[in-house]
């Protein structure tokens, strides 16, 4: 018993009493159940019960949907399979259904036991069906309030229950923009436990990207920059003007990051090696990552500039901000500076219609790592100046502004002092980005380190691939040590894998587990005792060096091209050529 004229029980009841009163028969109002919702008279004390077995004529009622009116009860067609047929006392019947939009939800029935009653009823038929209809109007317009009331009784239990669970904020405002209802996710990303009933101010940036809008909320004066979705009034609900489903843009950005980035953190004491150099890069490390200054990283390919760059970050007190890499040689010219700054909906013909956040964005309040820095196009070196130079920037396509509180590490295997004399670097933006110089040897100059090196990797790549690691041999720990590395510590790394690869049972990596093109380049360099002969006259290593340096020069030519062949057959790298050099001249 839980139909819909059961919550209007009393409503219904009324109007019964109003139409026995009027028509002085007895009246009952059942629902689509079949059950007594109210009666008068004989039917009075049989309300709430259910009449399956005496309403024939209701449930043809309410299978059609049109009215019916009985002249003849127990002989009737309807009274066929009445058991009462036989011995019914009714004089006359009219059964009315009270339609709700198209469902019959119950029928009015007005009963007529003597003759005289019928009589009556019969003298102004036309009346008493009009009476009736009106009353089943006024019983539906009664329910169909009742229906609104549960159908937003019951949205308003699903919201709610929804906003309790999605992961985004929802802000529901009135047509003054006063909170009315807000989510816990919108108060703990708001940090505002109290904010229903506040006044917010809600300002489109003007800016769609990651599929969202850009909003600016204002909150008692507090400002938050949101992505989400303005909704226009939800019609179940009053004092709903609008609806604001939203992330707060730092989770936007947080998301964003754990799905793009490929960066593995490493701190300063995992950098292997305990050379004098790499202990003294260690210890410049750790003094660097106490600055806010931009560092600008040197060396050869392979030397492990990134994992400097993270060490760096590791030990900052900012490792708490996000860490951006990006790869200036990676990325096509075209799309690098959308890949650097972002953009947004529309910003460019081919451009992703939901518009990007851009890697400086991504990396606020945190560290950008700008590797190959040498190899960004000069047009963008200049929007990188400028970004540097005001710490702010605006996305491709947009007029808003957004600050910058971040640092800048650039890397590089390239001379920028030779390029910027090439006219390929801009001289403003070499100095902007070497605040805090930082170099990274060669591995042919830190020899002591290879070792350590090889058994890491030996260890890492056996117990990767499931096998038992034992030793390297002695003659290929040599061969190992005479290499010289162009390729360094990544060169080093791959040579180890292949080695993995090819170790035998015993777990020894062994000069036969080398690859074939790494024996034929390996230069011998046995202990040999050279006997000089005898000379009151000696020369000063640093004029003998220098003619050394002009011999190779002369040899390979004064390009760049052959200042690095120089330099590999001299045995440095080239930043230290180019440092002999400026001491010779």
């Amino acid at each position: 018993m839980n139909s819909i004229l059961f919550d209007i029980q009393k409503t219904v009841s009324k109007y019964a009493d109003i139409i026995s009163k009027v028509s002085g028969v007895d009246v009952e109002v059942v629902d689509s159940g079949l059950y007594r919702v109210a009666g008068t008279g004989i039917f009075r004390n049989k309300v709430n019960q259910h009449m399956a077995e005496e309403g024939h004529v209701y449930n043809q009622v309410l299978r059609t949907g049109e009215r019916k009116i009985v002249y003849n009860p127990g002989q009737d067609s309807v009274c066929q399979t009445c058991p009462s047929k036989d011995f019914c006392q009714e004089k006359i019947e009219i059964s009315m259904p009270v339609r709700l939009k198209q469902q019959i939800i119950g029928v009015i029935g007005i009963v007529g036991s003597t003759q005289a009653q019928k009589d009556r009823i019969l003298s102004d038929e036309t009346l008493y069906l009009d009476l009736l209809e009106q009353i089943a109007d006024f019983i539906a317009s009664k329910a169909k309030q009742v229906q609104k009331l549960r159908e937003k009784d019951s949205f308003i239990d699903v919201l709610n229950y929804t906003m309790a669970h999605i992961e985004q904020g929802v802000l529901i405002l009135d047509e003054e923009n006063v909170v009315t209802t807000a989510s816990p996710v919108a108060k703990k990303q708001l940090d505002i436990e109290d904010i229903q009933g506040k006044r917010v101010t809600v300002t489109y940036t003007g800016d769609h990207l990651e599929n969202q809008s850009e909003f600016r909320l204002n909150v008692e004066g507090k400002e938050f920059l949101v992505m989400g979705y303005l909704s226009p009034q939800i019609q179940a609900l009053e004092n709903c003007a609008k609806v604001l489903v939203f992330r707060n843009a730092q989770e936007v950005h947080n998301k964003y990051y754990k799905m793009t980035t490929t960066v593995h953190p490493s701190a300063c004491e995992n950098i292997i090696g305990s050379s004098p150099k790499t202990l003294q890069l260690k210890k410049e490390i750790l003094k660097v990552a106490q600055s806010k200054s931009t560092v600008l990283i040197t060396g050869e390919s392979g030397t492990g500039k990134e994992m400097v760059a993270t060490a760096i970050w590791n030990a900052s007190k900012g490792k708490k901000g996000r860490f951006v890499a990006i790869n200036c040689a990676a990325i096509p010219e075209t799309l690098l500076e959308s890949e650097l700054f972002g953009y947004v909906k529309g910003a460019f013909t081919g451009a992703d219609p939901n518009g990007r956040i851009g890697k400086f964005e991504l990396a606020n309040d945190g560290m950008i790592f700008l590797d190959e820095i040498g190899d960004m196009p000069l047009f963008l070196q200049s929007k990188l100046l400028r970004v540097l130079q005001e710490r702010k920037l605006a996305r491709i396509g947009s007029n808003q502004i957004i600050p910058l509180n971040i640092r800048v590490i650039a890397a590089t295997n390239k001379d920028l002092k030779e390029m910027i004399q090439q006219k390929k670097f801009r001289e403003d933006l070499y100095y902007r980005l070497n605040v805090i110089p930082l170099t990274i040897p060669p591995l042919r100059e830190r020899r002591e380190d290879i070792e350590e090196l090889a058994i890491f990797f030996a260890k890492r790549y056996a117990t990767l691939f499931e096998k038992q690691f034992w030793k390297i041999s002695e003659s290929a720990m040599q061969k190992l040590k005479s290499y010289h590395w162009e390729g360094n510590v990544r060169e080093l790394e791959n040579v180890i894998e292949f080695m993995v690869n090819m170790m035998g049972e015993d777990g020894i990596l062994g000069e036969e587990t080398m690859p074939r093109d790494f024996q034929e380049k390996i230069v011998d360099t046995p202990a040999q005792v050279t006997v000089f002969p005898r000379n009151d006259t000696i020369t000063p290593l640093k004029i003998l060096e220098s003619a050394e340096i002009q011999k190779a020069l002369a040899h390979f030519g004064d390009t760049t091209q052959g200042k690095k062949e120089a330099a590999k057959h001299l045995g440095i790298s080239l930043a230290t050529l180019y440092r002999k050099l400026e001491q010779t001249d």
